[in-house]
Order: C-alpha cells, then sequence, then structure tokens
C-alpha cells in the first residue's frame, strides 16, 4: 500500500522532471513539502522496490539515429540468459526482452537495435548473431511513431482520458 504522499511524489516524477540544478526542489515546491522530504521518499520507494530506477529518454531521431530495428530472436530457452546479457551489452541496443513465443511465432527474445541507418541496424544485429551464435532472427523497422509516451500511474484528476 502507498501512502498518499508518496502517490503524489509518483505522479510527480512520472513525467518530465525540470531540467534545473535542483530538480528535487522544484519538484518539492510544487508538492508543497521540503526537498529533503522528497528525497527521502524517493529512497524508501527505491529501498522496498517500488521505484526501480530513474531513466531520461533521448529521442533518438533528434540525436541522428534515423533508423531502429525492433529484432526478434528465436533464442533456445537453456542459453536466454546468457544470450540476453550479451545483447543487452551492445551499445546501440537501447532494449532487451524475453518473451513467451507464440504458435505460429517462435521468437522469444527482442531487442531494440538503433543506428544511422538501416544498414547500421542490420550490421548490428550481424554481430549480436556471431557473438551470440543466434541466426534465427528478424529485423522489423519502424516507419513511423504513433505514440511514444510514459506510463501514468496516478494521473491528475483533469488529465484522466476515456
Amino acid at each position: 500500500m502507498l501512502t498518499d504522499l508518496e502517490k503524489r511524489v509518483i505522479a510527480a516524477i512520472q513525467g518530465d522532471i525540470p531540467v534545473v540544478s535542483r530538480p528535487y526542489q522544484a519538484l518539492a515546491d510544487k508538492l508543497g513539502i521540503s526537498e529533503e522530504a522528497v528525497i527521502s521518499v524517493l529512497q524508501d520507494l527505491t529501498d522496498r522496490g517500488v521505484v526501480r530506477r530513474f531513466g531520461a529518454t533521448l529521442r533518438h531521431q533528434k540525436s541522428g539515429y534515423k533508423a531502429n530495428a525492433m529484432t526478434a530472436w528465436q533464442v533456445p530457452e537453456d542459453r536466454v540468459e546468457a544470450v540476453g546479457e550479451i545483447m543487452a551489452s551492445f551499445r546501440t541496443v537501447s532494449h532487451c526482452y524475453r518473451r513467451d513465443p507464440a504458435e505460429d511465432w517462435p521468437y522469444n527474445m527482442y531487442t531494440m537495435i538503433h543506428g544511422k541507418t538501416e544498414s547500421d541496424c542490420q550490421e548490428t544485429a550481424r554481430q549480436i548473431s556471431e557473438k551470440t551464435g543466434v541466426d534465427t532472427y528478424l529485423l522489423l523497422f519502424s516507419r513511423q511513431e504513433l505514440k511514444k509516451i510514459s506510463m501514468t500511474y496516478f494521473p491528475d484528476d483533469d488529465s484522466c482520458e476515456a
């Protein structure tokens, strides 16, 4: 169970955090509490495993990375952990997930590969394949970004959509 204060702090951090010298003070001012209280609540939520990590989102298209491919891999189940660690170690891989395969879709590992060109993504996939020994994979290139937002767990009352 989360307290009302914990929910308010989570709501404050689930969007963009101000890019200022003291972002927790800015959040505290918005919440009407002290900076120390914000940090204390976040530390406690992290210690309890409620908050796992803080991350920054880079708009890759604006930074020169014009191509990205969700790459589906068919990895032997007994190698998923080891192969996943290798795949995740590539600098141009931003996401690496294991999922259950479907009856007519045998892929169980997914990586999001970014590159300046589609050829760059293909080359990274080739290198991953070579390093892992996994040679059954499919690159699915993104053609249009339709939605990209962070999950909202505790929306403000006026921001809820039906």
